[in-house]
């Protein structure tokens, strides 16, 4: 099912984040119908540093390339601002879609961005960002949906939020993104919006974590639950390696780790087993 049928049906479909392709296979191997690849899990896991705007293009495209050879899932791409002016933006929607992208999420935020439930955030003037969304449509070769975000709600409220959001779809946005809202009211009036709305539950963040069944009846496209995988691999890697350094084994924590054959079995092992014999046989 192609991404854009996806978020029509307006069901709150659950879009785990993945900074890297292992992240990725397990997702698809739990039956998820697409993935979110994160710009702060990659700026977390392959920078060791904060989503603060550190990440590049290439950093972004790289990732999403790998994880597109590992699944057949379609990605959902964080393209931050867009990696620059109007012109930026064309050519980040046209390497992220050659590297697998089945969307572009673009926010507005002034340079350097940072994470959605930050503070401090401040955003461009919608004559700066409405010629990204139409230069990202105009430079997509493929049904490339573009997801257009806004962080006006912490600088200018709910209804210039809206407001904002209004103007991303007339200037060619397929979905909106209203980031951060503080309660249950402000996501009613959100998914009022008349094209598909992206939800994001950030654990320990300031959007309250309304289950599932709820978002989907005020009629959310996507819940994006960006870096679950990065917070449970970072809390679980601590209090391994912690009990390794202090205790000089893993007697303590066995139980906290993967057996060797679930490891292979979330690479796919037998998969590339099967294509060596394949190939053998071949010779």
């Amino acid at each position: 099912m192609s991404l854009r049928e996806i978020v029509s049906r307006r069901q709150a479909v659950l879009a785990p984040g993945a900074a890297n392709a292992l992240f990725a296979r397990i997702i698809e191997d739990l039956g998820f119908e697409c993935v979110y690849v994160t710009g702060a899990g990659i700026a977390n896991m392959a920078l060791g540093a904060p989503d603060i705007g550190l990440t590049s293009l290439d950093d972004i495209a790289g990732t999403v390339a790998r994880i597109a050879d590992a699944v057949d899932l379609p990605l959902i791409v964080d393209a931050d601002t867009g990696f620059g002016n109007a012109v930026n933006t064309w050519r980040t929607m046209k390497v992220l879609e050659r590297a697998g992208a089945a969307a572009i999420q673009l926010e507005d935020q002034d340079f350097p961005k940072r994470c959605g439930h930050f503070n401090g955030k401040g955003v461009i003037a919608l004559s700066e960002m409405l010629p990204k969304i139409a230069a990202a449509a105009d430079a997509r070769t493929r049904d490339t949906l573009i997801i257009a975000r806004t962080d006006a709600l912490a600088v200018e409220g709910i209804d210039a939020a809206i407001d904002r959001a209004q103007a991303f779809i007339a200037a060619g946005a397929d979905m909106t993104f209203i980031e951060a809202p503080r309660d249950a009211a402000q996501m009613r009036r959100i998914a009022q919006v008349p094209v598909p709305q992206v939800a994001n539950i950030v654990h320990g963040g300031k959007t309250p974590p309304l289950p599932q069944a709820d978002l989907a009846e005020m009629g959310f496209g996507i819940v994006l639950y960006a870096n679950a995988a990065l917070q449970a691999a970072v809390r679980s890697a601590t209090e391994v390696l912690g009990s390794l350094k202090a205790t000089g084994s893993l007697d303590a924590v066995h139980d906290r780790l993967a057996s060797f054959e679930e490891r292979q079995a979330a690479v796919a092992k037998d998969r590339w087993d099967a294509r060596e014999q394949r190939f053998k046989a071949e010779v």
